[in-house]
């Protein structure tokens, strides 16, 4: 049993590793890896078939990420749409969207229940571990939930992970916002220079926010397109005192100082708040690991005394 359960944790912990490598390796809308392949070949001047180009191209881009894409296409086919939004949604809160696309995120997840179930029903079953039919069945079919909810578990930690990122930054962009806005620099120009200075999600977070006003978008609906992708209270008080100061006619350099000092007494909070959690998130490794050696150390020698007391004794 311990051995079927390790091998079900080494499986998923590899496929974990494969499906997050093919995430980042996958090639994102608006590029096409054959046209890349060809304006390549294009400028060395060689004369080569579509054929030569095709096979050219990695064996991952040729084989893997169209089965995935056909896979996904199905199975956006046989899903509502109020899924596919939220899962949208919530790769553009992990900041994954354009690495991958919601049929793709739902095919990897398809994927995983089902190889990591084969791999785990045929251990159990063929291996040197072998177990009965009907229990290999039940590993192979658990190993097959953990694989189907795994993505979606690594996209939970992605957002909350990029959402802790902004929140620590936020005070520091904040503060240099204001620096330039005093210094005569316009809102959108500010935001542009935390997004050159700085690399972090805020930044790429304020990079295409603006990207977005450069394209003709209003201001305002850009700001919470901007506050909807990140879903931070922190940013969604920003973006409402932002619009408010320049609705009102209220100097922006002020609202901005405002808000920096807010951003960084909620940031002394979140730490004051983890700061008193640690305890009890202490409380489980000392109770499993400390207790028991402390015990063990404390107690050998007053056993060993008793045995040899009792020896003496019983001699």
């Amino acid at each position: 049993m311990t051995t079927i359960i390790l091998v079900v944790v080494v499986a998923i912990i590899l496929l974990a590793v494969a499906l997050i490598y093919v995430g980042q390796r996958l090639p994102k809308r608006d590029e096409d890896p054959l046209s890349q392949r060809l304006a390549e070949f294009s400028q060395r001047g060689e004369a080569v078939s579509l054929d030569e180009i095709e096979l050219s191209q990695p064996f991952a881009e040729r084989v893997i990420y169209p089965v995935l894409r056909q896979l996904g296409e199905m199975a956006a086919k046989n899903t509502p749409q109020n899924a596919l939004q939220e899962t949208t949604r919530k790769l553009e809160l992990a900041g994954k969207a354009g690495v991958i696309d919601a049929p793709m995120f739902l095919a990897s997840r398809f994927v995983a229940a089902g190889v990591l179930g084969i791999l785990v029903f045929g251990v159990a079953a063929f291996s040197i571990f072998a177990q009965p039919i009907s229990s290999a069945l039940l590993y192979g079919i658990l190993a097959a939930a953990l694989g189907f909810f795994f993505p979606q578990l690594w996209l939970s930690e992605q957002i909350k992970k990029r959402q802790l990122e902004i929140r620590k930054a936020m005070p520091d962009a904040l503060d240099l916002l204001t620096i330039c806005v005093e210094a005569g620099l316009g809102f959108d120009a500010a935001m542009s220079n935390v997004a050159e200075k700085w690399d972090n999600e805020l930044s790429l977070a304020f990079a295409r926010a603006i990207r977005e006003i450069q394209l003709g978008k209003v201001r305002r609906e850009a700001l919470k397109s901007m506050a909807e992708r990140i879903d931070l209270p922190e940013m969604t008080s920003f973006v409402a005192a932002i619009i408010q100061s320049e609705q009102l006619g209220v100097s922006m350099a002020k609202v901005l100082r405002i808000q920096a000092d807010q951003m960084r007494m909620r940031r002394r909070q979140l730490a004051e708040e983890l700061a008193h959690q640690a305890p009890v998130k202490m409380l489980v490794p000392m109770v499993v690991f400390i207790f028991p050696s402390i015990f063990i150390v404390l107690m050998t020698p007053a056993v060993l005394r008793i045995m040899q007391s009792n020896i003496f004794g019983g001699g």
